[in-house]
Formats: structure tokens, sequence, C-alpha cells
């Protein structure tokens, strides 16, 4: 049966997500170290782990697989998921594959990297978009349908 795994800690898209679960019938499991108001829907399982650092990757990592859909921006733990046959998705939608996490988690070292090496190399990126929700939903629709299958 598929899952629908949250790394919630700084997920903007955990409504949508409940949503599109909700919508396929799919369970829910919003995985976070606290500071989470849980949800009413009975498809949704608040997931609280203990403080410190990756608990909440490695409860998902530990239980993720093949017909299961992950939603995260840590791309460690995008790639453990991928390899175990999960579906994954980052917040914007963005797809990581089989095909594409290696130079993804390659790409995150090297910013790594940059950044420890020039302290006025810090912060940023993009904001999150209404444009980036949209991709995101139509994404995790599609992903929801393939892992059904």
């Amino acid at each position: 049966m598929t899952t629908l795994y949250i790394d919630a800690d700084a997920c903007p898209v955990k409504t949508e997500a409940e949503r599109v679960a909700t919508r396929h019938k799919v369970p829910m499991k919003v995985v976070s170290n606290g500071g989470l108001r849980p949800s009413p829907n009975p498809l949704v399982e608040t997931v609280i782990v203990p403080d410190g650092p990756d608990i909440a990757d490695m409860w998902i990592a530990e239980r993720a697989g093949p017909g299961d859909v992950v939603i995260t921006g840590d791309i460690p733990l995008a790639a453990k998921c991928v390899q175990a046959g999960a579906r994954v998705l980052k917040h914007n939608g963005e797809a990581l594959t089989q095909a594409n996490i290696g130079n993804v988690l390659a790409t995150r070292d090297l910013m790594t990297d940059l950044r420890a090496a020039d302290p006025f190399r810090q912060g940023g990126g993009k904001g999150f978009t209404k444009a980036d929700r949209s991709r995101f939903l139509d994404a995790l629709e599609r992903e929801l349908r393939a892992a059904k299958r």
C-alpha cells in the first residue's frame, strides 16, 4: 500500500500534500521533532521523533520503499529513499530519481564546501513561489497515481 511521507520540518506544502493524499485515500505520515499541530484528518498521522540531528530523516528512510512517495528538501534523505525504491519530490515539485540524484547530491556537497570556504557566500536561495506550489501539486498528483499502479 502506498504511503506519503512528509519530512515536515520547514515543509511549506503540508496542507497541499494532505489535500492530494486525501483525494487519493493514501495514508500520510507527517514526521518532525515537534511543534506541529496534528491534523484531524484520519488519513494523517503526526509522528513526533526525539530531538537530534537527522532523527526524522532516519525514521523516514527506515520505512519508505517501493510504492511510497516522500516529500523532502533534504538531499541525503532523498538519496536514501530513492535507493530504497521510493518516489521522491522536493517542495517545488522537482522529482528526484535514480537518474538525477547523484548530480543533485554532488551539487549540494559542492555548495556546502563553497559556503564553508567563503563566509560571505551565505544564505539566500530563491523564495518559495506560487508557481512552485502549483508545480508541486501537479507533480504530487502524478507521483501518487504512478505509485498506486
